[in-house]
């Protein structure tokens, strides 16, 4: 393409030969500038329509508010569902969470009706639609107190749990001998020296001088001594007013004022005091009372312990 400049002063011409990428050049500046001129006009003219008080800068601006507000509204519709989706998902969980707590809680001898303040719902889906903000904020309120109430619900059951462990742990029903048999049982029998009946008050477990003997639950020595009919014995304070005795020992491992625990090893073996042969005479005191020592020893089979009366 030419282009050809005159100057009529001069009564000369130029001749500029340009090119398609020129021309291209040369018609997006062009465009350019119009529309920057025709960004500026258009601000200009609003400023000096809402300096003025025109009406139809007032219908102009309320369309592009309206615009703007639908726009954030969409947006806000759009995550509040989203919102609303999740808020759905947890109180499922929670639903999960309540029906795990009822579980536990049986486990821990606990009544769930007296620590749960939230009931359950649900029912048909009857003329459903989107929430609100105000109700979306009031099911996210309920739902974190709901939350709150599971955390104490779980906080007194973890309470309870503990406990019970440790009173298990306290009561003796782990089994003083490993393997071997029992020998004579709580209860009359005839005595083996005097050959008259007499009351028994513990369990025998017959084995070999020197086998193990073993705390049957924590606690605390109060008495490692030599007995003249009870020979070499310890003594254990589980609290609660019980007391294990173990008795005709050949040895004894521990002190008095020793904190043991369950399955600790004692003492050993022996014959002991008023013995016909190496055995451990094993008793249970509870409240300054003897008791049968195998009706602790039984619940040691058992998944829980009833309380020792």
């Amino acid at each position: 393409m030419h282009v050809i400049i005159t100057d009529i002063r001069s009564s000369s011409s130029r001749t500029i030969e340009m090119g398609a990428k020129r021309i291209t050049a040369l018609v997006l500046l062009v465009l350019s500038a119009a529309f920057i001129a025709a960004v500026f006009s258009y601000h200009a003219f609003l400023r000096l329509g809402e300096q003025n008080d025109w009406a139809i800068v007032k219908s102009i601006s309320a369309v592009a508010d309206a615009r703007e507000v639908d726009a954030q509204n969409r947006y806000l519709r759009e995550n509040l569902d989203v919102m609303a989706k999740r808020l759905g998902e947890l109180q499922a969980r929670l639903v999960q969470l309540d029906s795990l707590g009822e579980r536990v809680a049986g486990m821990a001898g606990l009544d769930i009706k007296d620590i749960k303040a939230m009931p359950g719902s649900g029912g048909a889906l009857v003329s459903a639609k989107p929430l609100t903000v105000d109700e979306f904020d009031a099911a996210l309120s309920a739902l974190e107190r709901k939350g709150a109430v599971g955390v104490d619900v779980l906080t007194v059951l973890e309470s309870r749990l503990a406990d019970q462990k440790l009173q298990r742990a306290l009561i003796p029903t782990s089994r003083p001998v490993l393997g071997g048999y029992l020998g004579s049982r709580f209860g009359r029998r005839i005595d083996p020296f005097t050959g008259n009946a007499a009351m028994h008050t513990g369990l025998d477990f017959p084995g070999p001088v020197g086998t193990p003997i073993y705390a049957a639950a924590g606690g605390v020595v109060v008495t490692a001594f030599e007995h003249a009919e009870y020979g070499k014995m310890v003594e254990i304070d589980h609290g609660n007013d019980i007391i294990t005795r173990y008795a005709h020992a050949s040895r004894i491992m521990v002190n008095r004022g020793d904190l043991v625990k369950r399955g600790q090893k004692i003492a050993l073996i022996g014959s002991t005091g008023r013995s016909t042969g190496p055995h451990l005479h094993f008793e249970v005191w509870v409240a300054g009372q003897y008791k049968d020592p195998a009706k602790f020893l039984a619940q040691g089979q058992k998944p829980q312990l009833s309380s020792v009366r």
